[in-house]
């Protein structure tokens, strides 16, 4: 799998991104252990950012999916998964 970056041109800046439209909704990454899922959520926290779900963190995807949700500052949802 690999990912592409394309650079976008000033008159294609005004139409923000929302997950809830058309298109990519999240990306969804495995981590390699519940342990750096916990990790990476104390890094996210120290650094001010909003755990989402949070209330059912860290099985907001269900009790046998051990997971971290947050949104980077593009507001595109990122998910880190364990195995």
């Amino acid at each position: 799998m690999y990912i592409v970056f394309v650079q976008a041109e000033t008159r294609f800046l005004d139409i923000p991104y929302h997950r809830g439209r058309v298109g990519l909704n999240h990306l969804a990454f495995h981590a390699n252990s519940r342990h750096q899922v916990d990790e990476i959520t104390r890094k996210l926290r120290d650094r001010g950012v909003a755990i989402l779900y949070a209330d059912k963190h860290p099985f907001a995807g269900g009790e046998d999916h051990y997971a971290v949700y947050f949104e980077d500052p593009d507001r595109m949802k990122i998910e880190l998964v364990a195995p």
